[in-house]
């Protein structure tokens, strides 16, 4: 009886154990005063600076200031996102097929600039089309297949030469020079060019502007929408400036809302890519 106590208590002893070494999927979300959120697995206040890991190897961060966050929650599972607690037969060495690969820490608001910079586009606009696709979950899968930060469709992925969609410097580089690709198509037309990058260049052509679907008009109302609240907060902080030369433009000039079709070619050196539908 004594012997069959001991085996008992090692029993449930050993089954804590293996409970405890579980890995504890307590991703929150920072959701910012402007109603977006970001999905991370850990977050550091670094002064005035409030970085939140993104990945949790801690491969990508993203610094967002402090008083900008509203408050902290759990964040939902994405569905399809690829787990890395499913890795236990992989051998020291080995890459798992499917996986995205552990990758140095990048600082994403620089990869963001270094790829605007590159493809000449506002940075900006780059950051509102990310955290409309992804909310900035490096590795977020949709129900279509589309990957990464930029939700790249495989097909769009191979096209740009991206080998990994989940290497955020990659996917970044590569969303950014597509929604380039599509600007440079419609004339620089942004509405268009998102529109595009959402439902896919043969519907917009087939319906000789936005489609009427419900989740593309929403997609580039909602990336607009944030792309304005960045310069318009931008140009409350900046020094006043006089109010001469009116003819001078600036260079952060929010989109302006005018009708889906309206040509936007201004905006040119001013917006970032939004990620494609045929990429969702």
């Amino acid at each position: 009886m004594k012997k069959t106590l001991n085996i008992a208590g090692w029993t449930t002893l050993l089954a804590l154990l293996a409970m405890t070494a579980l890995p504890c999927p307590a991703a929150d979300s920072a959701v910012l005063r402007n109603g977006f959120s970001i999905r991370h697995e850990r977050r550091q206040i670094i002064g005035t600076i409030t970085r939140l890991f993104v990945d949790g190897d801690d491969s990508s961060f993203v610094d967002i200031p402090t008083a900008e966050i509203d408050h902290f929650e759990a964040a939902p599972d994405f569905p399809g996102t690829p787990l890395k607690t499913q890795a236990s037969h992989q051998q020291p060495g080995q890459a798992q097929p499917g996986q995205p690969q552990p990758l140095q820490p990048i600082d994403l608001n620089e990869v963001v600039r270094t790829a605007s910079g590159t493809y000449r586009l506002d940075p900006d606009l780059v950051n509102s089309v990310i955290r409309a696709e992804s909310g900035f979950n490096v590795r977020a899968v949709s129900p279509k297949g589309a990957q990464g930060l930029m939700q790249l469709m495989p097909k769009t992925a191979s096209h740009l030469g991206i080998q990994n969609a989940f290497d955020p410097q990659a996917n970044i580089d590569g969303g950014t020079r597509y929604l380039r690709e599509l600007l440079e198509r419609y004339n620089f037309d942004l509405i268009k060019a998102l529109a595009a990058y959402n439902a896919g260049p043969q519907r917009v052509e087939q319906y000789g502007g936005v489609p009427p679907y419900y989740e593309t008009k929403a997609y580039v109302a909602r990336i607009v929408r944030d792309f304005n609240k960045k310069k318009l907060a931008a140009q409350a902080a900046s020094p006043s400036t006089p109010k001469k030369n009116p003819a001078k433009k600036s260079a952060t000039k929010p989109v302006p809302r005018t009708k889906p079709h309206k040509s936007t070619a201004q905006t040119e050196a001013k917006v970032a890519p939004s990620s494609a539908s045929e990429t969702n």
